[in-house]
C-alpha cells in the first residue's frame, strides 16, 4: 500500500505542477518520459526555451525538503535522459534548462515552490 500511496501522491503533484506550469504561460510538450537512462517527469517550452522538469511532491517534510531527493545520482539518470530525449528528437541549437518543481500538498492544499536551473 505504501508503494501505491507514493505513487499516487506523485502523479497528483504532477498534475498540480502541469496545471501551474500552463497558467504560467508554459506549453506542455510531454509528460513521463521513460529512458534507459531515466525519467523526465514534465517536459514544456516557455518562449523558444525548452525546459525539462522533476517533480517532487511531499505531504509533510519528515524527509527533508522535495529539493533534496534531486541528489548528484539523480542528476545524472536526469541529464542521461535529456540527452537522449534531445538526440531522439532531433532538437539542435535550442536553449534549455533544468527545472524542479516542489510540490507541498497539505491535505486539499497545495504549495508550489519552482526552482529554475537547477543543473
Amino acid at each position: 500500500m505504501q508503494i501505491y500511496f507514493k505513487k499516487e501522491i506523485g502523479k497528483e503533484g504532477e498534475d498540480i505542477a502541469v496545471k501551474y506550469l500552463k497558467s504560467n504561460g508554459y506549453e506542455i510538450v510531454d509528460r513521463n518520459f521513460y529512458a534507459r537512462q531515466g525519467e523526465i517527469d514534465i517536459i514544456a517550452k516557455q518562449n523558444k526555451e525548452w525546459v525539462f522538469i522533476e517533480v517532487k511532491t511531499r505531504t509533510n517534510d519528515a524527509f527533508g525538503r522535495p529539493i533534496e531527493a534531486v541528489d548528484n545520482t539523480k542528476q545524472k539518470h536526469l541529464i542521461k535522459a535529456i540527452k537522449y530525449y534531445i538526440y531522439s528528437n532531433r532538437i539542435e541549437n535550442e536553449c534549455i534548462r533544468v527545472d524542479v518543481i516542489e510540490v507541498y500538498k497539505i491535505g486539499e492544499r497545495h504549495i508550489i515552490n519552482h526552482i529554475k536551473q537547477v543543473i
